[in-house]
């Protein structure tokens, strides 16, 4: 899938689960939408943490002719890759790292994920994540980038945007 179209794809998507006010000054204008996610993401030395940030760069566009104008931002550019995983009900994946930067939205279920500073969040449907721990050390205790498993005893789907080409960007909330 091609870049700008995995991005939109999965930015519509957050937009349809997060629904976010958009809020009207005295004349009637528009205010940008504010959207949540979590970053998971390494220090200089290697160690995951979560942190959350907001998407807050959004244009307000036409994207087809006779279409009313929408809200688009690009967190990310690059060949993408999107899939869908489902984890059976209490599946956990152990401590690893992500090959590639990746969007991860649940779309069913409730997954969570820990980082190696020990913060542990829960992502429900349509919750996302920017997994970006791909230069994780491992630590003392032989944790690397993150841990992440189902809760409950339902099984989970997520939806996965991985990104070829991009780069881990060690700071928290590089998505604007």
């Amino acid at each position: 899938m091609h870049h700008r179209t995995a991005a939109c794809c999965l930015l519509a998507f957050c937009g349809m689960i997060f629904p976010t006010a958009l809020a009207s000054d005295a004349e009637g204008a528009l205010e940008p939408p504010v959207v949540p996610y979590w970053d998971n993401w390494t220090d200089k030395q290697g160690i995951s943490h979560l942190t959350k940030c907001k998407l807050t760069d959004f244009s307000l566009k036409t994207l087809a002719p006779h279409a009313e104008p929408q809200w688009t931002q690009h967190a990310h550019e690059g060949q993408a890759t999107v899939e869908t995983s489902v984890q059976p009900a209490h599946w956990k994946g152990g401590w690893r790292a992500n090959p590639q930067v990746q969007w991860i939205v649940p779309l069913s279920g409730t997954w969570f994920v820990q980082s190696m500073d020990g913060t542990q969040v829960e992502l429900n449907t349509g919750e996302a994540l920017l997994s970006e721990d791909v230069d994780a050390a491992t630590d003392r205790n032989g944790h690397t980038g993150h841990l992440s498993g189902n809760v409950g005893d339902a099984p989970v789907v997520l939806l996965i945007t991985q990104f070829r080409d991009a780069h881990a960007s060690h700071t928290a909330c590089p998505a604007r």
